[in-house]
């Protein structure tokens, strides 16, 4: 069987090459955006992969329906840049691949750790040479409340590495309540709060204006989910008013077409990142949490399987 594969770096056709064979497939790979699919015949497979990259609109599934495609699975944890719902109108099957949740959480303390010891501003500064202290001293996590929105496999991989550091970590998951708690709760009690949630339309801006309004004073904002999960503009007015302690971001609101692109000679057309860029205790990273070798191995034999099990249960009705 052959699938056709988007979006692929250097490192993902390499490997997409090595597994293949184990699931008896050939990856057809292509630089052309999966909108362009329908443009050449060779590209035409039942099965087809796309990254998180890829923005997958209602009438691309028409056009994907109308070459062929019965199953997308996604190279990543998150369906929201693929509409969903016109593919289930169409009867595409959409799946995704279930990573291993450790890079995104390693990278969850690293940002936390730097948000609370202000190291964007050490840094920048010794880049000038200029190796004076910061004006404010930094936190200690052993004395500091970490909430945590999103208590799946992610979030529990971020709580289980907070436990070696001697915080109190509070849980907060519309779907467990064993040992959660309310998201305002947690809001009013929490030194940090930290985004484990997938994008969805009841998850859209779930930090906005009153939930922002209730966070701690002082407290910090860490989002390695959806940039969507925060309305980033009621987070920019928490930041300059002096609600919120720091923030450190590795995804944005309307991010697409930004991250992952050399943008340093041209104009950033986004509302948010560039006032965002110049407060000295917010951090921003392009969309890099997940971005490990094992996540590479994960998503792409994942996407294998996942052909692979499709396949099976067409020739088996």
């Amino acid at each position: 069987m052959k699938i056709t594969v988007f979006d692929c770096e250097e490192d993902e056709i390499k490997l997409f090459h090595e597994l293949s064979p184990r699931f008896g497939i050939e990856p057809v790979m292509t630089k052309l955006p999966a909108a362009k699919y329908d443009h050449d015949p060779e590209l035409r497979n039942a099965c087809i992969s796309v990254g998180h990259k890829s923005r997958i609109t209602g009438a691309d599934l028409l056009a994907l329906k109308e070459s062929g495609v019965k199953y997308i699975s996604t190279r990543s944890i998150g369906y929201d840049h693929i509409d969903t719902d016109a593919a289930g109108r169409l009867g595409i099957t959409v799946s995704n691949a279930v990573y291993s949740p450790d890079g995104v959480a390693d990278y969850t303390l690293l940002l936390i750790l730097m948000a609370i010891r202000g190291t964007k501003s050490s840094i920048l500064r010794a880049e000038r040479s200029d190796f004076r202290l910061n004006c404010r001293r930094g936190k200690e996590l052993c004395d500091m409340t970490v909430g945590i929105i999103g208590a799946g496999r992610i979030g529990r991989a971020v709580h289980n590495r907070l436990q070696g550091f001697g915080c109190r970590i509070l849980l907060c998951d519309q779907n467990h309540d064993a040992d959660c708690i309310p998201l305002c709760e947690l809001l009013q009690k929490s030194d940090i709060i930290t985004l484990h949630v997938p994008l969805s339309a009841d998850t859209y801006h779930m930090l906005g204006r009153d939930q922002l309004h209730r966070i701690k004073r002082g407290a910090f904002l860490i989002n390695t989910g959806r940039g969507a999960l925060v309305d980033t503009q009621e987070l920019i007015n928490a930041l300059e008013d002096g609600r919120l302690g720091g923030a450190a971001l590795d995804v944005m609101e309307e991010e697409e077409g930004i991250f992952y692109s050399d943008c340093s000679h041209r104009a950033i057309h986004n509302p948010f990142l560039p006032r965002l860029q110049k407060m000295p205790n917010v951090i921003i990273t392009p969309h890099t949490a997940y971005y490990t070798d094992r996540v590479l191995h994960d998503t792409v034999e994942i996407t294998l399987q996942n052909c692979f099990e499709f396949e099976r249960r067409q020739a088996h009705g």
